[in-house]
């Protein structure tokens, strides 16, 4: 191969979505330079198309760390998107008045409480607010809500925030700060070399850093194991439906539908094992827009204006993996389906670390070494 292009810095991420743009955005805080090797827009980017909450009900069952992980991430968003915005002028319409999850039956409040109830006994979970709401209750705060609805569980720390304008952000802030952002520079390989590593692009070009982090999303399955690691992601499609913009009705976000700073509904409620396949399926929206109309009828009058399908980044447990290589020190990996509620600790938390060039033993819960624990006959 005839070498195209050198570019030396002391951390190269792959990968410019949300989680790679957070991170490298901390990195350059941390005084690193950094470059970015990106797809660019023909990635399969779960960035664009992602439901923009900072959620925290209802995260860390069977992993308590990770609720202890996201409630961090929720505790210093604020102080994040202001970070953000004095450093680009580009407010990401960060809110935190807390969020609804509207349930439609007594069965499904039963079901709910149980699953709040079981992941705060967990053994050492970092406990938080959170209410189981009678229709009573909801009404008082939602008085538009359907008849379908009997109550909803409730916690205060739950938020959202415009994601596209986060992405554009982080992208014009680790810009400003230094960072070369490389679009067009999808990885084929990554070597070790001279104490660092060497990552060759499919153009031919050549970047040579200190530490690497693969960011990746998907494609985080394929370059992990050429350092070392492991990342077992698998994408979820997930549909979207968008309306037309109307006047303030809705305060919180509600789960699976919330009103957005420009004045549409998001709406998204569909889960589906359907590869990397993005095809809009009616049959799916149908089913999400009937249960979005018998919690909130008032949208029947909106017209539609966008549906799409996006696909989520899930590891076989659906919590994240954060890793250093135990064979190539200085390598990391990081993926997660959360990247919204969780960019401001990989900004503030994560990307200290790996400038430091270590994860701290709190991390271990989060290594792919789980999925490797034989199971007990």
């Amino acid at each position: 191969m005839t070498e195209r292009t050198r570019s030396d810095c002391d951390v190269a991420v792959i990968g410019g979505g949300l989680v790679g743009s957070a991170i490298a955005w901390g990195l350059a805080q941390q005084g690193q330079t950094v470059a970015v090797l990106d797809e660019g827009d023909v990635a399969v980017r779960p960035s664009r198309g992602n439901f923009a909450l900072v959620w925290v009900q209802g995260k860390g069952l069977g992993l308590p760390e990770y609720a202890g992980w996201t409630k961090m991430s929720s505790d210093t968003w604020t102080g994040f998107a202001e970070r953000l915005q004095e450093q680009t002028g580009i407010d990401v319409c960060y809110r935190r008045p807390g969020g609804f999850l509207p349930l439609l039956s007594e069965e499904e409040m039963e079901r709910r409480a149980g699953q709040l109830r079981r992941l705060h006994n967990q053994p050492n979970v970092v406990r938080y607010d959170y209410e189981m709401m009678d229709r009573a209750a909801v009404v008082k705060e939602m008085p538009f809500i359907g008849k379908d609805v009997v109550g909803a569980s409730y916690c205060p720390l739950d938020g959202h925030c415009n994601s596209l304008k986060l992405l554009r952000a982080l992208h014009t802030g680790m810009v400003q700060s230094g960072v070369s952002y490389m679009p067009h520079h999808r990885v084929e390989r990554i070597e070790p070399r001279d104490g660092g590593f060497r990552m060759v692009t499919a153009s031919g070009d050549e970047v040579r850093s200190g530490k690497v982090v693969i960011a990746a999303g998907h494609d985080a399955r394929r370059l992990a194991p050429m350092v070392g690691l492991d990342a077992p992601v698998r994408p979820e499609r997930g549909h979207i439906i968008v309306t037309e913009k109307t006047a303030p009705f809705l305060k919180f976000p509600v789960g699976f539908i919330r009103q957005t700073d420009e004045g549409g509904v998001m709406i998204g409620d569909s889960f589906e094992d359907a590869g990397l396949d993005t095809t809009v399926r009616n049959g799916v929206t149908s089913t999400i827009a009937d249960r979005a109309l018998r919690i909130f009828p008032l949208l029947g009058k909106l017209n539609v204006v966008r549906t799409w399908a996006a696909l989520r980044v899930l590891t076989p447990d659906g919590f994240p993996i954060y890793e250093q290589s135990t064979t190539m020190p200085g390598a990391f990996v990081a993926t997660c389906h959360s990247g919204v509620t969780l960019a401001a600790n990989h900004a503030l938390a994560l990307a200290p670390h790996i400038a430091a060039g270590t994860l701290p033993d709190e991390f271990s819960a989060f290594s792919a070494r789980r999925f490797h624990v034989p199971a007990v006959a």
